[in-house]
């Protein structure tokens, strides 16, 4: 199945970016690559079960390219990973959870936060998010 997101490998935990076109899916991607996470795709993300768990892919067309707004396409190093995390970035995200929602995503169900990718340090909030929240 393609899912129109972006997505990362945290210490190989797969993190799924969505959201509105122009939120900020691609930069928040860019900065956590910085931080040591790899790329599994950019505005698009293949996914499938595989041992019993949701598995993100680059997907097959755009593997490995992103597209950096004010420089094009660059490739990237990418890998697959099972999803640990869903973030639906918008700008209005609740300032404090106790407790992650669950999402179903092909029969599984995976946390889920509503982040806002414009505080600063998001990278690190994303990490601190995989860490108490994720799978």
């Amino acid at each position: 199945m393609l899912h129109q997101a972006s997505c990362v490998a945290i210490g190989g935990r797969g993190v799924l970016l969505e959201g509105a076109p122009g939120i900020g899916k691609t930069t928040l991607a860019l900065q956590l690559i910085d931080r040591g996470a790899v790329l599994v795709g950019d505005d698009g993300v293949s996914l499938g079960l595989r041992d019993r768990q949701v598995w993100a892919a680059p997907p097959p067309r755009i593997a490995g390219l992103m597209e950096v707004r004010n420089v094009g396409l660059v490739p990237f190093p990418t890998t697959e990973a099972p999803l640990a995390l869903i973030l639906r970035l918008v700008p209005d995200a609740p300032r404090y959870v106790e407790v992650a929602e669950r999402t179903d995503m092909l029969g599984h169900a995976i946390p889920r936060l509503w982040f806002d990718p414009a505080i600063p340090a998001a990278a690190l909030r994303v990490e601190l998010a995989l860490a108490q929240h994720g799978l």
